[in-house]
């Protein structure tokens, strides 16, 4: 666990030695945040805030200009026709000024909160856009699409003076706005794919994430591999989901082949998840371990959790993992916690009492995978290889049709609730 402080000590900056960095670790999630705040890292500010047309006519892009790239950012469809775009670790320049709001756009507000600045931008009640936020191939700053579903309304006489006069006077920076938002095609990472309409947002994509593969075969014991189990639970999760809940599936692998971290959370955005599903077997130094468990994002909170995690994402496995993007990561927690802690709730749940799985409860803990997802998110503990028994469960096709069985209700009884609009939102 050396790399763990020194990392820390590297994303401080101002700090001497591993050795602070050590003592640090035991001031637990207050000392990190006061440490994002503090002047070692500098705050990344918004000059302004400017709107452009599509080039296609079929919607427009506000873009808010930054002074620097911001760490991360979250697009939140609050209801039918608002939406809350957050910039972490962000703030208002002394300088900014307000742009008229144009296109779909009737206003939006900037707040101030915890160290963050947060766009509440309330839509035109007579457009359905598709919207999402995404970084600025080009620059710095961060864009956000707003797609008109079906044909582009047309314009006519009762357009607000504010949006004739800012169409009227097209400047330097408007120009340069319009040269970086039409290309949408080219902008990399999506961070958000959430659909308003004149409907509530529907769950459609289940991405399943079966853990390790290739060159790292995760957990092995009893001459059991747990990037095969996994593999294997995982296609029956996904037929069952396509077959029997009329979903799409999508998965980070389908075969033997190893998928680095960061890249299974991007893909899953970019196919536009609504709910990532990570499979994975677990190991302990006791062979009387035995039990499952499932995850969702946030400060690991017992010694435990910590356990799985560092094994998880043993860097010692991975060439392309950065310990220091990690801590700087786990700073920021899920928007989607919420939705992913009561889906954790469900798997358990169906663990427990439709598999008779012994339960060891819904846990959080900061996993990479599930910090770089940008919908909800949990990491699925099937169970333990190195318990004998449980081993064979796990090997036995009636043992992974019966997790497979478990989760898929767990997701059946998800969907129904969040398309209902049981599952809560803020």
């Amino acid at each position: 666990m050396d790399w763990f402080p020194a990392a820390i000590a590297r994303f401080a900056g101002n700090w001497q030695s591993a050795k602070t960095a050590r003592r640090c670790l035991s001031w637990g999630l207050a000392g990190l945040l006061l440490l994002a705040a503090g002047p070692a890292q500098a705050t990344v500010l918004v000059t302004e805030v400017a709107f452009a047309a599509r080039s296609d006519g079929q919607g427009y892009v506000m873009r808010a200009r930054t002074t620097a790239r911001p760490e991360a950012f979250m697009l939140r469809v609050v209801d039918q026709h608002t939406l809350k775009w957050v910039l972490y670790n962000t703030a208002l320049h002394e300088e900014y000024q307000d742009r008229p709001a144009r296109g779909p756009v009737k206003r939006y507000t900037t707040t101030q909160r915890n160290g963050h600045l947060i766009f509440r931008v309330v839509l035109d009640e007579s457009v359905s856009v598709s919207p999402t936020a995404y970084r600025d191939g080009a620059s710095d700053d961060l864009l956000l699409n707003l797609a008109y579903e079906g044909s582009a309304p047309v314009a006519n006489a009762s357009s607000s003076p504010s949006s004739s006069a800012s169409s009227s006077k097209p400047s330097a920076s408007s120009s340069k706005t319009k040269e970086g938002d039409e290309k949408m095609n080219d902008v990399g990472e999506r961070v958000s794919m959430a659909r308003v309409s004149r409907e509530r947002s529907r769950l459609d994509t289940v991405v399943i994430d079966p853990g390790h593969g290739g060159k790292d075969p995760g957990a092995v014991a009893h001459g059991l591999y747990e990037k095969d189990i996994v593999l294997d639970v995982a296609h029956q999760l996904g037929d069952y989901i396509e077959n029997r809940l009329d979903l799409e599936v999508a998965y980070t692998r389908t075969d033997d082949q190893f998928i680095a971290l960061e890249e299974r959370g991007h893909f899953a955005n970019r196919v536009g998840g609504d709910l990532f599903i990570s499979l994975h077997a677990n190991a302990a130094r006791s062979s009387a371990v035995n039990g499952t468990e499932t995850y969702f994002l946030g400060r690991s909170k017992t010694d435990a959790a910590r356990k799985v995690r560092q094994y998880e994402e043993n860097p010692d496995r991975y060439d392309e993992y950065d310990a220091e993007a990690f801590v700087k990561g786990e700073l920021f927690l899920s928007a989607s916690m919420q939705f992913s802690e009561e889906f954790a709730a469900l798997v358990q749940e169906q663990f427990k009492h439709r598999v008779k799985r012994r339960s060891r409860g819904v846990r959080q803990a900061g996993f990479y995978v599930l910090w770089s997802a940008s919908m909800p998110s949990v990491l699925v503990e099937l169970g333990y290889l190195t318990h004998r028994r449980e081993s064979r469960f796990l090997n036995s096709d009636r043992g992974q049709t019966y997790l497979a069985s478990a989760i898929f209700r767990a997701v059946r009884k998800y969907k129904n609730q969040y398309n209902k609009g049981i599952v809560s939102s803020e």
